[in-house]
């Protein structure tokens, strides 16, 4: 695993307002990292990935058995920073019997007829499970602030849109993810950070990747004229929501291999750092077990 002080560079201190020109999108290595070279550098992330993934998947196994408590992982980030991607690679290895993913979009009628939690709410994971949220209940505070427009259609009752109206579904997501955490649930936010001319980029790569054409959507690049404003709404999001209990982690995503080596550190380290162990049968149970053993071997 990677070093704690060094995943300390992608946290997000609670309590502190977050400036994102403060966290290098492009960051791939400290300066005595530097010293070994760009190669050497990639690689060491690499086996750094794979140790993970192998530690990961024993680390979820003990999860399951144990069955006590939840990690749910929200990814959030600009489009084109690699959220399907690091979601394909690091959990690459997992059981799909202990992981659940969900990408939530543009909510539905019945959504809308709920609160703004509700959606996510109904798709937590459950005890002994890993839950993936691809965007989540922040994109109520990231897009919708960005084009409030969008709450003429959410059937709120009637009252003022200014910083208060934010401040108090800040003041929710807290609350919502104290309590989840008080009954067992892990939760762990990652925002992928991506440079403009990154984005720039790799949008161009779509358009001329016959292969990659259909990743392409007209409306991110509309988005992406508000990038200054998206900026703005989640250093105001991760400022008032990166919690002791719910912190979140801005990860550098200009490197994909880099992404991922950090995701997968993070999650891993999260389960280990529970110090499971899996259940111990009662005397009843080692009877029963002793029992079937017997009559199998008389067979």
């Amino acid at each position: 695993m990677l070093d704690k002080d060094l995943i300390e560079l992608f946290r997000a201190a609670p309590g502190k307002k977050v400036r994102l020109k403060d966290f290098d999108p492009g960051w791939k290595q400290t300066k005595d990292l530097k010293k070994l070279g760009k190669d050497v550098i990639k690689e060491r992330a690499q086996e750094v990935l794979q140790e993970n993934l192998k530690e990961l998947a024993e680390a979820q196994e003990l999860l399951y058995a144990n069955d006590t408590y939840s990690v749910l992982a929200i990814f959030q980030a600009m489009d084109a920073a690699g959220k399907d991607g690091t979601i394909k690679h690091v959990m690459s290895g997992v059981n799909p019997q202990g992981c659940q993913v969900y990408s939530f979009k543009k909510p539905s009628d019945e959504e809308l007829d709920h609160d703004f939690l509700w959606r996510c709410s109904k798709a937590l994971p459950e005890r002994g499970r890993i839950g993936i949220f691809n965007r989540s209940y922040y994109e109520e505070v990231l897009v919708v602030k960005v084009h409030p427009e969008l709450l003429d259609g959410a059937k709120l009752p009637p009252g003022k849109r200014g910083k208060s109206f934010w401040e108090a579904r800040y003041e929710d997501i807290n609350a919502f993810e104290q309590h989840l955490v008080r009954n067992g649930t892990i939760v762990l936010k990652f925002f992928l950070h991506i440079s403009k001319d990154e984005q720039k980029r790799r949008f161009l790569e779509r358009l001329e990747n016959p292969e990659k054409h259909w990743k392409f959507s007209a409306a991110d690049l509309k988005e992406r004229e508000f990038w200054g404003d998206y900026q703005d709404a989640y250093e105001d999001a991760i400022s008032a929501t990166s919690t002791e209990w719910a912190p979140w982690h801005i990860i550098p995503a200009d490197h994909k291999w880099v992404t991922r080596a950090v995701v997968a550190d993070i999650l891993t380290s999260a389960i280990c750092n529970l110090n499971l162990s899996y259940p111990v049968l009662n005397d009843v149970e080692r009877q029963r077990l002793a029992e079937a053993r017997q009559k199998l071997a008389a067979e």
